[in-house]
């Protein structure tokens, strides 16, 4: 899907999607719950939700006093996650990952996507990878779907005409090789189920 068209899409569907808003942070809330013994978020201080949507998991994020930052392409997405958030200790900011985001290296200790991925062009997967890598610190997670398919997930993803089919076959292997100025993007990539039908991709950086 072109990033136009995705950035209209989801401007469109927006009031919808924070309907979900408290649905949405009580799963954040339960997966992170369940990965504190292999990653403890809450021991790190700074981190960046690429592709925040309507802000849930960025709520989710703050509830463990870390400083969250939250960019979206979506002003509409945008503008209903600072009505929802609550907390002074996120920043929500207008960004798109695919023109380069606006922060210095390794200025988050964590760069983390939800859902993001899978609905990209290969080629605009690679640029997610490398500018997470390029502007985290420590950890890199990509929050996306596995192989396990759910009729209803393919139909709606067939629809939406992102890249969901070949993602979940490839995504482990597309970011151990995706390159960034000859260079690996990650040094090593850790996949971890979440849920059935979830994964978290675990990357350290490249840096």
């Amino acid at each position: 899907m072109s990033k136009e068209r995705s950035t209209h899409l989801f401007n469109s569907i927006a009031p919808t999607y924070g309907l979900f808003f408290r649905y949405q942070k009580k799963r954040y809330e339960k997966n992170i719950l369940g990965m504190k013994d292999t990653i403890d978020l809450s021991s790190y201080n700074s981190i960046i939700d690429v592709g925040c949507g309507t802000g849930a998991f960025c709520s989710a994020l703050a509830d463990l006093n870390l400083e969250v930052t939250g960019i979206d392409p979506a002003s509409r997405m945008l503008a209903i996650a600072k009505k929802k958030a609550g907390r002074d200790n996120i920043t929500f900011q207008e960004a798109d990952v695919l023109d380069g985001l606006p922060f210095q290296d390794n200025q988050f200790d964590i760069a983390i996507a939800s859902y993001v991925a899978h609905g990209m062009e290969r080629e605009q997967r690679k640029k997610l990878y490398r500018e997470m890598s390029r502007i985290a610190k420590h950890l890199v997670i990509i929050h996306d779907y596995n192989k396990n398919r759910a009729p209803l997930t393919s139909l709606i993803e067939w629809l939406e005409g992102g890249d969901y089919f070949h993602f979940i076959k490839h995504a482990e292997t597309e970011m151990r090789d995706c390159l960034s100025e000859m260079k690996q993007c990650f040094r090593q990539v850790e996949v971890i189920p979440i849920a059935e039908r979830a994964n978290w991709y675990i990357c350290t950086p490249n840096s």
